[in-house]
């Protein structure tokens, strides 16, 4: 996957704008930090992933999932795009997404997607 892939799906979800974050581009809901990629062009930080979580992910795909020292005590892991499948980050940023949107409009993508 490349981040022109992930940007022309994110840019089809409801409120997901581009924008940049510690100057890179990155992907907001309403000013909140959904994702952003990382310096090395690579890699894509995906938010809400608590340490158990991260650390079987990282066991469990090495060549995918990993963090650095920088998100060691942050709910977070970085993917590796290159290695990655559209399902797959997809869904890892669809927990970020539906927590920081607005209840509004949770509810109605949730009506519309049967959940």
């Amino acid at each position: 996957m490349t981040f022109e892939d992930l940007t022309k799906i994110l840019l089809t979800w409801p409120l997901v704008e581009s924008s940049t974050s510690y100057g890179t581009p990155s992907f907001k809901v309403k000013g909140k930090l959904l994702t952003r990629l990382r310096e090395d062009g690579d890699s894509l930080l995906i938010k809400d992933v608590g340490p158990e979580e991260r650390e079987t992910l990282c066991r469990a795909f090495p060549d995918l999932y990993y963090f650095t020292d920088h998100y060691r005590d942050y709910p977070m892991v970085l993917i590796r795009l290159s290695r990655a499948d559209p399902d797959t980050v997809t869904s890892m940023l669809d927990r970020t997404y539906r927590s920081i949107l607005p209840k509004s409009y949770r509810q109605t993508i949730d009506s519309l997607q049967g959940r």
